[in-house]
């Protein structure tokens, strides 16, 4: 089949605007996923053996790029470690475009989705309030800013820590560099796999905002505490009924015993 004759238009999608400091890794994965890149792969009637064709030309170009980066020693390597990250995302990003393109689904890829596609292998438990699985198919609540904000936020604490990584591998010079370039391919690869898995399967998308795990804790304490509220009104309103029947009862059944004393002839 053909390829499209031009790059598809990359999707702008509305950055997030952050209220509070999350941090300069977790706001550069938003800003980063704001903008979905374009693909000029077709459907393929074989989409499978396209995107494994997809996936290993992106895995080796992106350990390529990461392995020559990371070849100059010392701290003059520390100031390859963004540039590095920003361009393997870049290329796995593309990547995730293109195999999303492949099998047809280019239209449901979007933020919440790159974002799973990119990050799910290494921080799967960021993405729990927001994609959940239903038999073979994966529903995903369209993310508020708070929710973005916490997946982000645990994303970016393990950016950090493979930055830090990739930054004391600069101290081996090519060994150090054969390591970082085997860990872009293994970690594109990774990539694919998600997103091989994510658009061979179907794909669902709630309109609803997903509700922050703290405001979810809020309200459930909230109704928590209403129930209580009204378990001890209730239970004071029974004893109050409780002790005026009590009450009724003894004025009742001693009036019964005066009267009967009353009407008891002598002996």
């Amino acid at each position: 089949m053909a390829r499209k004759s031009a790059s598809s238009t990359s999707k702008e999608i509305v950055a997030v605007a952050s209220t509070r400091d999350i941090g300069g890794a977790a706001q550069a994965i938003l800003d980063f996923v704001s903008k979905i890149p374009g693909s000029k792969e077709p459907t393929s009637k074989r989409p499978g053996d396209e995107a494994k064709r997809i996936a290993n030309a992106a895995a080796s170009k992106a350990g390529l790029t990461a392995g020559s980066l990371a070849l100059p020693p010392g701290p003059l390597g520390w100031l390859t470690v963004l540039p590095e990250l920003v361009m393997i995302w870049k290329i796995q990003a593309q990547m995730v475009s293109d195999i999303a393109s492949t099998f047809g689904k280019e239209a449901t890829l979007g933020r919440e989705q790159m974002l799973y596609c990119l990050f799910r292998h290494t921080a799967a438990q960021a993405f729990r309030d927001v994609v959940v699985r239903m038999g073979d198919r994966l529903v995903f609540r369209r993310a508020g800013m708070a929710a973005l904000e916490r997946v982000a936020k645990n994303i970016g604490v393990n950016v950090s820590r493979r930055a830090v990584s990739k930054g004391l591998s600069r101290w081996l010079p090519v060994v150090g560099a054969l390591g970082v370039g085997a860990y872009a391919y293994y970690d594109t690869a990774q990539v694919a796999k998600t997103a091989i898995e994510l658009f061979s399967g179907g794909i669902d998308v709630e309109t609803v905002d997903v509700t922050p795990a703290d405001a979810t804790v809020a309200t459930v304490r909230a109704s928590a505490t209403r129930v209580a509220k009204k378990a001890a009104a209730t239970k004071k309103a029974v004893k109050k009924a409780v002790k005026k029947a009590v009450k009724k009862t003894v004025r009742k059944s001693t009036a019964v015993a005066r009267k009967a004393t009353r009407k008891k002839p002598p002996a």
